[in-house]
């Protein structure tokens, strides 16, 4: 079977990369998916935060709702909305996350991406967790098993270029917002589409596959 190479544009702080991530993993083997992680970050700063939603405690009503969406969509009961209502810290931008993930790039390629990226979204959509806060990411990255001192060098040297390098090429890919779901360059799957509509994608992209090649 030719590998399909599917680019997976996603925000640590989005509910809804939460929502597709297991239906992506759950397809990886039957397909034969060569998963690239690529982080997407829509809003950079509290700033920016406060620009799109207006005040910082609209921003968390606001996404509080998107998370009872996401919690209604997903196909395992696990976004804790009530848990993060309780907290008295600010909702996070996704950029510490990013930032972190793309230094566990460099340290363990897409695997070592992927696991911090599914360990920050748990910590954030289920535990509560402030992934806004650099300790508590780094904290999180500990408990993947990557080392303080070598994590802190890619995080602080690398991890700010390799970010800008995935925003410039999902805007060159014309991504727009997370999830979404770029498939051999040529095919592109916005927002947590259905597990039927997501296998059907990747059956479609498999066929064209096979005819590119066998040509």
């Amino acid at each position: 079977m030719s590998a399909i190479n599917v680019e997976f544009f996603h925000d640590a702080v989005c509910g809804w990369c939460f929502v597709i991530a297991p239906r992506l993993y759950a397809l990886k083997d039957e397909f034969g998916l060569n998963i690239r992680h690529r982080s997407f970050v829509l809003q950079m700063s509290r700033d920016a935060m406060i620009d799109r939603f207006g005040s910082m405690s609209q921003a968390k009503d606001t996404i509080l709702l998107h998370w009872e969406a996401c919690g209604a969509a997903e196909d395992t009961r696990r976004i804790n909305i009530e848990g993060m209502r309780r907290q008295t810290f600010e909702y996070p931008s996704g950029r510490l996350s990013a930032l972190a993930c793309q230094a566990a790039q460099m340290i363990d390629g897409d695997e070592g991406h992927g696991r911090l990226f599914d360990a920050l979204q748990h910590a954030h959509l289920v535990d509560s967790r402030n992934i806004g806060d650099r300790q508590t990411v780094f904290d999180i990255a500990m408990e993947q098993g990557f080392r303080a001192g070598e994590f802190s060098r890619h995080f602080e040297i690398d991890a700010p270029r390799r970010l800008q390098s995935d925003l410039a090429l999902g805007k060159c890919l014309n991504v727009r917002s997370t999830p979404t779901l770029v498939i051999d360059r040529q095919w592109v799957i916005s927002g947590a589409v259905s597990p039927n509509i997501l296998r059907t994608s990747l059956e479609n992209a498999l066929s064209l596959k096979k005819v590119s090649d066998s040509i």
